[in-house]
């Protein structure tokens, strides 16, 4: 008789029940990392920097989340992803799995937070709303505007309207100069994109002129639709040389003792943002300018106005004449308006105290 050698059989054998074996596992683990997480409501976790695959699978194991963190961690290592996540503030979704977490943490798909710069607020409004944002890393606490636009690059340049109206989306912990750099760099591109389509001719030295005319025609209404119109009235006005007399300039030049009424003495006294007393534009811009307001006054409307004055209409709306005895008249309309305004006002209060 022959003798069978079944020593090489027997390992062969043994190989193959270890392959499937090790493929059953995979598949088992493959099958937990993506079933779905005892989830009834969403749930936030920080990954603090530097963390740990290991440590945020045993707080989300303490959490009730992950029932089997060693398992998690394996998957992970199997697909060559435990040692890619990223830092930040996380959200789960009801029906998320493990395995759709981990992705979520190697991409870096945090919570996103917002904040919006208003169109027409000035840099001290837009300052101290990043300074009350409680999501915000404030790393220039204490630092004067002449510091914060030398972080950000631009020593010496005049802070008001250097930065773009928008609402900004960033992670928490993101530093206050991050998003400044953002809305700084914002306004020096749609600047840039806004004086390249000008209108031949204009009667503005450079882009800086156009960013302070644009920052007087935010704040003389916040009607689109005027813009232009009201771009249109100053261009004319520079062209010829005749004074822009635009209130908010005024009220800009007044600064922090402004009490919200306008008076006659503030028209006559003379400063470099009084556009009532001095020719031509003022030395800054007086807020931050929107998109709108940086496209009128690069592409204004040329219908020939030279006045504007309020309608006293609700939508803030204005009459544009191209004549002063025409805008007179339109002033005398709108002072009849408020006084009508005022007399009905007094009487429904005199109404209602006889009641």
């Amino acid at each position: 008789m022959i003798a069978v050698r079944r020593g090489p059989v027997a390992l062969v054998f043994l190989l193959l029940v270890l392959a499937a074996a090790a493929f059953a596992a995979i598949r088992w683990v493959d099958g937990y990392a993506n079933f779905p997480l005892p989830l009834n409501e969403p749930l936030t976790f920080v990954v603090p920097p530097g963390g740990s695959l290991t440590a945020v699978a045993h707080d989300l194991h303490a959490r009730g989340v992950i029932a089997r963190p060693g398992l998690w961690v394996a998957y992970a290592r199997a697909h060559g992803l435990a040692d890619s996540i990223k830092a930040g503030e996380y959200e789960i979704q009801p029906g998320a799995s493990a395995a759709s977490v981990l992705r979520k943490l190697v991409r870096g798909d945090v919570i996103l937070r917002e904040i919006t710069i208003v169109e027409g607020w000035t840099v001290r409004d837009m300052l101290r709303a990043i300074h009350e944002h409680s999501a915000i890393d404030h790393s220039l606490t204490g630092a004067s505007e002449a510091e914060v636009m030398a972080r950000l690059g631009s020593a010496g340049v005049h802070p008001e309207g250097q930065f773009f109206p928008d609402t900004y989306r960033f992670a928490a912990g993101t530093s206050d100069a991050e998003i400044l750099r953002q809305a700084h760099a914002q306004m020096r591109e749609r600047l840039r994109a806004a004086w390249d389509a000008r209108a031949p001719k204009l009667p503005l030295a450079d882009e800086y002129a156009a960013l302070i005319l644009a920052s007087i025609v935010e704040k003389e209404t916040g009607l689109a639709s005027e813009r232009p119109r009201i771009a249109g009235v100053f261009i004319r006005r520079l062209r010829i040389g005749m004074r822009l007399q635009s209130d908010p300039t005024v009220i800009y030049g007044i600064g922090a003792s402004y009490d919200g009424n306008i008076r006659s003495r503030d028209l006559t006294n003379d400063s470099a943002y009084n556009t009532y007393t001095r020719r031509g534009l003022p030395p800054t811009p007086i807020a931050l300018p929107g998109e709108a307001a940086l496209r009128a006054v690069t592409q204004p409307d040329d219908s020939g106005a030279l006045f504007f004055v309020a309608t006293g209409e609700p939508d803030g709306s204005h009459y544009f004449s191209a004549t002063l005895a025409e805008h007179n008249a339109a002033v005398k309309r709108y002072l009849a308006r408020l006084r009508s305004r005022a007399t009905t006002a007094d009487s429904t209060r005199a109404g209602a105290d006889a009641r």
